[in-house]
């Protein structure tokens, strides 16, 4: 929200009081609480009809400084609330004597906020002696407008500064000169509207920045003041964590030991999942001809999806199999699974009012309801749709108990569709802000579900497959892009969006092979499947046709089959990367930035990626064209693509490619041990068993511990040095047959020992 005419002037109607003078510092064992006048007092009169603003510092983590920003605090506070892990550690505070004379200071770790006690308004926030950013005399600003009050701060950008996060946003990947409104919306991915709205930032300059506000937050990033990011609330009280690093990654570990880190999925998620699609007609004999010509055709399915029409239309949701097409649902899903295959079914947190389900919602109170107690409905989506209240834990209770009956027919996963059309003019029942429980909810709906898989499944196996989200809900995976139109621009538009999740500190990320909106060219969805495959998660739907990849022609089959292959031969490594993001909170597919923070070419890169530190993916946005960035030192072609092309590439420079349908730009860091496994028809075997750990250029005086998690079976750990150009390999667990491949040569050993080439 813009509150100024330009930099002097305020908008029409706008008042605006500001810190201006410091009355007194209150030091406590690890705050400071700052009094700032908003005026200079020079003699007692001066504090007759003063306002005075409150600021409070205080220390909830190692290296985050929290600032609550005050006017009047008598204000009722309803919640919701974003939790907030505390574990302070060890916490400095510095306060000058009364009279006040000199700097205030709270250190956290490397990170200090220091307050100037005299003349103008001056927090700087400093890291091991520089300024990362700072809040100055026009930055505090409570407001009074005419749609209400709010309050801001606005912290200074620096020279070549670089803002990204905010959720999944589907524009421009740096988000300087936009203005971001978080607020949860069905958008789809070509709008300015996004499903996953999170009020946090990341910049390359050292430090991140956390509002703890579900409701709206607007920021104005380098766009209403150009040297300043703006964010407001409304109401008299601002909350905002400073987070430092220095670098990307230490700033989205804090983040997420703060809010919450991704769950570890099961291994049979990373699959190929394949859907019935949104308005298709199906039924078990198509289902089965779906997965009997996936098999024909040697393409490895791990997961069927049933999208929106498993159930009655116009019952949504009431998790009941349509009898006239799935006349046997336990009969066909214990089938499904002696296929070898998982099933997922979509639902959502809606209810329509022709659901024998509505009717025992409302009379059991379990619905949202409007101010004069009528349940809130519309027609929108679903006829006469009303809201389960997840805030009642009876409410809740009730439909985690409709989700289990499906559990024990043999569903195994739940696609939570929506949980973004949330109303502002109701009531809840725990009393909850209307305005903050339009965003939360959506970590209520998806927490609600994935703590129910855990409690019918097992910690570890479950998974979600998710739309709607905020801060926090990283921790019950896995997330995808909504939907998208079946185009090269969309598929780009769809991994910017995925790029800003990675930075606002979700682990894992999918999207829609091929688009959702419309039916792909047959060269749209070949590039989209390589891309797919090499994401966290894949799947193939869409919305009124079908995505099976003999729909397009022979060479989407064959492409299909070779990424999907790939992606599973990747296992060892793709695991480990998912327990990496539950125990850092770092996310499998990375953007450019986060893993080559000092590279100033890579922070604005955002048509490439990542695949954890060491694999480097451009997806081809383009018939046969591409174009990509490839950072210093000399890269090396993954051998299973990149065929006819040079089997390295020497950076830091762009390179210009032509690639076949079969191909992309894939490429292996220096200095990587790659474990590649040894089946590629399942993602969930044992992973170490059969292992081949893929040497690329490791320098002189190499030595890491590799980890190779178990999958089905057991861990291994392998310790790999270089000495005298000789790679030496030992393992102490090894649990079977395990190989080395350097140099184009393979050794391969049995259980623990040691093998050198």
């Amino acid at each position: 929200m813009r509150f100024t005419d330009g930099y002097w002037q305020l908008r029409p109607g706008v008042e605006m009081l500001r810190p201006r003078d410091i009355d007194s510092v209150e030091a406590g064992d690890d705050t400071l609480t700052v009094y700032a006048p908003t005026a200079p007092i020079t003699r007692r009169g001066d504090t007759l009809n003063r306002p005075v603003v409150t600021v409070t510092f205080d220390a909830p983590a190692d290296g985050v400084i929290g600032v609550r920003i005050e006017h009047h605090q008598g204000r009722r506070d309803p919640g919701p609330h974003f939790a907030v892990n505390r574990d302070p550690g060890t916490v400095k505070v510095v306060a000058p004597d009364s009279p006040v004379v000199g700097p205030a200071e709270l250190t956290s770790g490397a990170l200090t906020a220091r307050i100037a006690t005299d003349g103008e308004w001056q927090v700087d926030f400093l890291a091991d002696g520089e300024v990362l950013t700072s809040s100055s005399g026009r930055s505090i600003g409570i407001a009074t407008t005419p749609e209400g009050d709010f309050v801001h701060e606005q912290l200074a950008l620096g020279v070549g500064e670089h803002v990204y996060g905010l959720g999944e946003r589907f524009g421009a990947f740096v988000k300087n000169g936009q203005s971001i409104d978080v607020w949860n919306e069905d958008g789809g991915t070509a709008s300015e509207q996004a499903y996953k709205n999170v009020p946090f930032y990341v910049t390359d300059r050292g430090y991140g920045v956390f509002v703890a506000h579900p409701e709206r937050v607007s920021f104005e990033v380098g766009s209403e003041v150009v040297s300043r990011t703006q964010f407001s609330v409304p109401g008299q009280s601002l909350q905002y964590y400073v987070i430092h690093g220095p670098t990307p990654a230490e700033i989205l570990r804090r983040y997420t030991a703060l809010t919450g880190r991704p769950a570890v999925v099961p291994a049979w998620s990373y699959g190929l999942w394949l859907s019935t699609s949104f308005t298709t007609n199906y039924d078990e004999e198509t289902v089965n001809g779906f997965i009997d010509g996936m098999a024909a055709r040697d393409i490895p399915l791990s997961v069927f999806h049933f999208d929106c029409f498993w159930m009655r239309q116009f019952h949504w949701c009431d998790f009941v199999w349509d009898p006239a097409t799935f006349p046997d649902p336990e009969g066909m899903l214990a089938r499904l699974h002696d296929r070898g295959l998982k099933v997922c079914v979509w639902i959502n947190p809606y209810i329509a009012q022709r659901s024998h389900l509505f009717r025992e919602g409302q009379k059991k109170g379990y619905l949202v309801t409007t101010p004069d107690g009528d349940v809130w409905q519309w027609d929108k989506w679903q006829a006469g749709m009303g809201l389960v209240d997840f805030t009642n834990p009876d409410a809740a209770a009730w439909y985690k108990d409709k989700l289990r009956v499906l559990l024990r027919q043999g569903v195994d996963c739940f696609k939570t569709d929506f949980g973004e059309r949330i109303p502002t003019d109701v009531v809840w029942h725990d009393g909850s802000d209307p305005q903050r429980m339009h965003n939360y909810y959506a970590s209520l709906y998806n927490k609600l579900v994935f703590e129910l898989l855990e409690e019918e499944r097992g910690r570890g196996d479950a998974v979600v497959f998710a739309r709607s989200a905020t801060a926090g809900t990283q921790a019950y995976p896995v997330h995808w892009g909504g939907d998208c139109e079946s185009t090269f621009v969309s598929m780009a538009e769809s991994l910017r969006g995925g790029l800003s999740l990675s930075l606002s500190g979700f682990g894992y990320w999918s999207h829609d092979i091929g688009g959702f909106e419309g039916t792909p060219d047959p060269a749209v969805f070949k590039r989209w499947a390589a891309f797919g495959l090499l994401s966290s998660h894949s799947r193939l739907h869409g919305s009124s046709s079908y995505r099976v990849p003999w729909a397009f022609d022979d060479e989407a089959v064959d492409v299909t089959r070779k990424f999907t292959k790939l992606k599973l031969r990747l296992m060892p490594y793709l695991g480990r990367l998912g327990h990496v993001a539950a125990e850092e909170g770092m996310p499998v597919m990375r953007p450019m930035v986060l893993q080559f923070p000092d590279d100033r070419t890579a922070a604005g890169v955002d048509t490439q990626y990542m695949l954890g530190p060491s694999l480097l993916v451009a997806p081809v946005f383009h018939e046969s064209r591409v174009e990509y960035y490839v950072p210093e030192g000399e890269w090396t072609r993954l051998p299973d693509v990149g065929a006819g092309q040079t089997p390295t590439v020497t950076g830091p420079r762009w390179i210009a490619e032509e690639h076949g349908f079969d191909s992309l730009p894939l490429l292996v860091r220096p200095g990587t041990v790659l474990p590649v496994g040894a089946r590629d028809d399942r993602p969930d075997y044992a992973w170490a068993e059969g292992v081949t750990l893929r040497c690329t250029r490791l320098p002189e005086g190499f030595d890491e511990e590799v980890l190779v998690p178990g999958g089905t079976g057991s861990p291994a750990t392998f310790r790999v040095r270089c000495e005298s150009g000789v790679v030496h390999v030992t393992s102490d667990d090894a649990p079977g047959e395990w190989g080395v491949e350097n140099e184009g040569r393979t050794v391969r050993a049995t259980g623990p020992g040691e093998v050198a080439l």
